[in-house]
């Protein structure tokens, strides 16, 4: 087990070329090096709305145009925004590994177009919507650079749909947490990406890996509320390190 005190990079090296199971956690900071503004970060308000006063229920039921008129935005930006190395380097970590789970508290879509195939989407997908009547999901076929007028209906029964995405005050969908939390349980080391460390569970998850045994490392350019804990902080652009991770491992 490592120490606090080891040289975080070569002490990340040797936790990883030593693992077999790897479990990775990431956040909007990411997603951020690709161009797509955080909640939390410079960028987060949209014409002087908080995301909290947007992203919930109350908000649809009473302004459906105008969360939507913010999704449409938000989904531009993230249809423009493109994978960076850190993305690139995970599906390179995926490959390598025997056993191998990335979940992600970001709706933007980039691990799967990077090529990351072992995803659990903590939050939803902002390319899916989700029927408000039979409570169906499906993918949103609305060009994300021209949207038609109209607000997205689902195509099973013709009601009014909203995005598929976990909101401020709704439980996670069953099964998603259960499937993290089991892999939590036999991952040998966790990596926590560009995460604040202000969203919980999914942070617990990470909590729960290192307590059964995992080392925990965090990969983040400013400390935040999991960096106490870490077992190793890597303190830097995820990518910067994620691809000189890589290249040692490689080596």
């Amino acid at each position: 087990m490592i120490t606090k005190s080891a040289e975080p990079f070569s002490a990340a090296i040797r936790e990883l070329t030593n693992a077999r199971n790897l479990l990775v956690v990431t956040g909007a900071g990411i997603s951020a090096e690709s161009g797509v503004p955080t909640f939390r970060g410079a960028g987060g308000l949209w014409r002087g709305y908080d995301a909290t006063q947007l992203a919930t229920p109350e908000a649809f039921a009473k302004n459906p145009e105008l969360i939507w008129e913010w999704y449409r935005w938000r989904r531009e930006i993230c249809h423009v925004a493109t994978p960076n190395p850190a993305h690139e380097s995970l599906v390179e970590f995926e490959r390598a590994f025997p056993r191998f789970l990335l979940a992600t508290q970001n709706v933007d879509g980039l691990h799967a177009r990077a090529g990351s195939k072992n995803v659990v989407q903590l939050h939803g997908t902002i390319d899916e919507i989700l029927c408000k009547r039979c409570y169906r999901a499906s993918k949103n076929i609305d060009d994300p650079f021209e949207p038609p007028s109209k607000l997205p209906t689902c195509p099973h029964c013709g009601k009014l749909a909203r995005p598929n995405i976990l909101w401020f005050g709704e439980s996670y969908w069953e099964g998603v947490l259960q499937k993290v939390a089991s892999f939590a349980h036999i991952a040998d080391v966790c990596l926590v990406i560009g995460t604040s460390g202000q969203v919980w569970p999914p942070i617990a998850l990470a909590l729960e890996a290192q307590k059964n045994g995992a080392t925990l490392i965090e990969i983040n350019p400013t400390s935040g509320e999991l960096t106490p804990k870490a077992d190793i902080w890597l303190q830097g652009p995820a990518g910067s390190l994620l691809p000189a991770l890589w290249s040692q491992l490689c080596s």
